[in-house]
């Protein structure tokens, strides 16, 4: 699939579930502020609970780029742990390393932070990491290897250029952005991570 239409269906989804899920989403929710398709700029229909929580699901899933499958199995996790359900779930989907690149800013998208891990860019505690879904535990530092640094899109992470379209730095990373290294300090809180959904639906729609 081509880059260009890779965004293109971005574009389509994030415009569908109602969340900028790139950077270029944002310019087309400012012009098409409704979803696609012909019946976008109509009111939608009264929904059944079952759709509106199944599009509270997607949304959750889309922002972490899951497959359906890796979902469930994190929602599976996070019933087993203490306290609730979806605040577990948006913690346990949170220390994912692709998920923290991105909120470092080390890149721009899901898929860019993705594609550092996988291709063997990302360092954790010293050691090389090419799996998108590895846990980071509080106390370690995550960092673009040394001879990665010196590459073109690093170089521009490094300078902040990412900073501008993606939130800001939470409180449970501390990041040395000029030179491309985080620590997770601790584990993260739901309130505290900047994803747009609501738990309990996410929660409602697996347990039906």
């Amino acid at each position: 699939m081509s880059s260009v239409t890779r965004s293109r269906r971005q574009v389509r989804l994030s415009r569908a579930l109602g969340i900028a899920l790139t950077p270029k989403a944002v310019k087309h929710f400012e012009k098409r502020p409704y979803p696609p398709g012909e019946h976008g700029r109509a009111r939608r229909r009264t929904e059944s609970d079952y759709a509106v929580r199944l599009r509270e699901k997607q949304r959750l899933r889309a922002q972490y780029g899951l497959r359906e499958k890796q979902m469930a199995r994190a929602f599976e996790e996070a019933r087993k742990a203490p306290g609730l359900t979806g605040e577990a779930l948006v913690e346990i989907l949170e220390v994912r390393l692709d998920a923290l690149v991105l909120r470092s800013g080390f890149a721009r998208t899901t898929l860019q932070s993705r594609q550092a891990v996988v291709h063997r860019h990302i360092l954790v505690d010293g050691k090389i990491v090419d799996r998108p879904s590895f846990k980071v535990k509080p106390g370690q530092t995550v960092q673009v290897k040394p001879k990665s640094q010196a590459t073109v899109p690093f170089q521009v992470a490094a300078a902040g250029a990412h900073r501008d379209v993606l939130p800001a730095v939470p409180p449970y990373l501390e990041v040395q952005l000029e030179k491309l290294s985080f620590t997770l300090v601790r584990s993260p809180k739901r309130a505290e991570v900047p994803v747009t959904a609501e738990v309990q639906l996410v929660v409602e729609h697996y347990s039906r």
